[in-house]
């Protein structure tokens, strides 16, 4: 913040000049409420390097500053807190130099901004995206854009789990029972489709195993491990990765209707990748690097011909990283994908948006790729979030009791027509209108819910709660959006001039103005700590300063010209922020509600 800067340079000279020290750091943080003024020093740090007491330190510092500072009108000292009032003519100066920027807050990237890859929903083509899913999306796309908004260059990607003995599950299930049915012709979508063949799988396997434990007594372990269906599913894979052209045909096939399946949600969620990586693709990557740590001696191999690291050391464990028969592992793929990635695009920093149960993965993986000698391995961060629950308890996708992705947005509109239509509040509106509102507030609920939660903590997801037009939901955002809308609709006066120097600020606009100011400095906050709640929880506060300004002061009836003039330009910029961080969750807001 640039004023901050200012006090602190001002500071400085003032306790060089009273005292002859130089002061290092110094603590600034908004002024309380229950006090008057804009921004507070806190003096007692500055006690380790100065003899006096707080309260007389902060009266010395608090008179250089009105004296000699013209931001500064005036201050208070409340024990070891300089409470600084700044004047009314830094706040029109800031006000007037943001009002009409809808940039305001942003900074675009430079030529040698930092590239950082975001990687996020990630799905395996077997069964259609759920509401884990969901929140794993919201976050690594909102992330993405905040790191972008904070003047980084960013790139969003997902790596499709597309290969291996889950997806034979479901080619099996449709070969056997699927009498060629077809995403046409059952006007399903794909990836239900294929889901629905996922869960067949499951139900013939766990009759097999009960017919097997029956009629030959064996333990259940040797009938999971001998029922013919999962035995022919294994004879797939391993016709898949011979290159069998009916197999490979098949899996394309499927898969195909997957990613078709797939891009409708995504559609739906307002989401989009720059690049697609396919784990057929990527999976024998990492091989190569692994016999290059043998020879730099950062793996060994046991005497089954086992790679292995050894990271006790760190107080982590020994982990594999190629089976005894050459084959890869989930962690020597990982390790191949990252390096190809920083080999495809200029990064030097990844984040992996992944659920907090591979906590641990990414701790080796990280490991691994630092004593690999990858410099970049130092930006890679894990955006670790905790399960989505809802009222009901648990999600499972096997069973097909899984929660629906594409079920929980439509529930989602439907959920915000519901609570609409009893508000009574669309008079004039066409059908099409109407369902365009719905599906703003509906969606804007769902992922406000989610985002505004720090991603560490577990949520439990309430639809019904969510769609509040009252209290820190999205809903109530989107209404004081529309609110500010239909002041500047009803503005019949030209509001764009500049209103004059010596302008007397309300208490009600100078909280509001002092609001807008943290803004830039939320987004640089929420990029540094990867959190969209950050950003959620700024515009909230930022939505109930307004609501504050909106009930004490009057707006548009008020007589004098200038009064009206800023408080509508006020208006405006607020909108212009609620817009602006609303788009870095990926939420829309309605011009009209």
């Amino acid at each position: 913040m640039k004023l901050q800067s200012t006090l602190a340079t001002h500071v400085k000279d003032a306790v060089k000049k009273i005292y002859d020290v130089e002061i290092d750091n110094l603590e600034f943080q908004p002024t309380r409420k229950d006090f008057e003024g804009d921004i507070t020093l806190v003096t007692f740090p500055m006690l380790r390097q100065l003899k006096t007491n707080p309260v007389k330190l902060g009266e010395e510092i608090g008179n250089y500053l009105a004296e000699n500072v013209t931001e500064v009108s005036g201050f208070n000292v409340v024990k070891g807190f300089l409470n600084i009032v700044l004047s009314n003519a830094y706040f029109l100066d800031f006000f007037n130099e943001m009002k009409n920027r809808e940039d305001f807050g942003i900074i675009p990237a430079a030529e040698d901004a930092q590239g950082i890859m975001v990687e996020y929903s990630s799905p395996n083509t077997n069964k259609p995206l759920h509401l884990g899913h969901i929140r794993n999306i919201l976050l690594g796309f909102s992330v993405a854009e905040i790191l972008s908004a904070a003047g980084n260059k960013s790139y969003k990607t997902q790596i499709i789990n597309d290969r291996g003995i889950h997806i034979c599950k479901s080619m099996l299930a449709w070969e056997r029972f699927g009498n060629g049915e077809t995403p046409e012709s059952t006007g399903l979508k794909g990836d239900k489709l294929v889901g629905n063949y996922y869960v067949k799988f499951d139900q013939e396997y766990k009759k097999e195993i009960s017919e097997l434990m029956e009629t030959k007594g064996v333990t259940e372990e040797a009938a999971k491990a001998e029922a013919p269906i999962l035995v022919e599913a294994k004879q797939m894979l391993l016709k898949w990765e011979a290159g069998d052209p009916e197999v490979v045909a098949l899996w394309e096939k499927m898969n195909q209707w997957v990613y078709n399946g797939f891009e409708k949600t995504y559609d739906a969620l307002g989401v989009d990748f720059d690049k697609n990586y396919y784990e057929s693709d990527t999976y024998l990557l990492g091989k190569d690097v692994v016999n290059q740590g043998l020879e730099k001696g950062v793996f060994y191999k046991k005497e089954d011909g086992s790679v292995w690291i050894d990271l006790t050391e760190e107080g982590l464990d020994e982990k594999i990283v190629l089976r005894s028969d050459g084959t890869a592992v989930y962690m020597t793929q990982d390790i191949g994908t990252a390096i190809q990635r920083v080999k495809d695009f200029d990064i030097n920093g990844m984040v992996y948006t992944v659920g907090n149960e591979q906590d641990y993965h990414f701790k080796v993986l990280f490991l691994i790729l630092k004593k690999l000698g990858f410099d970049w391995a130092d930006y890679l961060y894990h955006l670790s979030y905790g399960m989505v629950d809802l009222p009901s308890g648990k999600m499972k996708s096997r069973e097909g009791t899984v929660v629906d992705a594409d079920d929980l947005i439509a529930e989602m509109t439907e959920t915000a027509r519901n609570i609409s239509e009893e508000l009574g509040k669309l008079d004039g509106y066409t059908e099409v209108e109407k369902e365009e509102l719905y599906r703003m507030i509906g969606l804007g609920a769902l992922k406000y819910y989610i985002l505004k939660v720090d991603p560490k903590k577990r949520i439990l997801f309430n639809p019904e709660e969510s769609v509040d037009f009252q209290g820190n939901t999205g809903p109530f955002i989107q209404y004081t959006y529309a609110r500010i809308q239909s002041i500047i609709r009803k503005a019949d006066f030209d509001f764009k001039k500049q209103v004059a120097d010596g302008y007397e600020f309300h208490e009600k606009e100078r909280s509001l103005i002092k609001q807008i100011q943290l803004y830039p400095e939320t987004i640089q906050l929420a990029a540094e700590n990867h959190s969209p709640a950050l950003i959620a929880n700024y515009t909230y506060d930022l939505v109930k300063e307004f609501n504050s300004f909106y009930q004490n002061v009057t707006i548009l009836g008020t007589e004098d010209i200038t009064e009206k003039t800023l408080r509508v330009q006020l208006a405006n910029s607020v909108g212009n922020v609620i817009k602006s961080s609303f788009g870095l969750l990926g939420i829309q807001v309605p011009e009209r509600m």
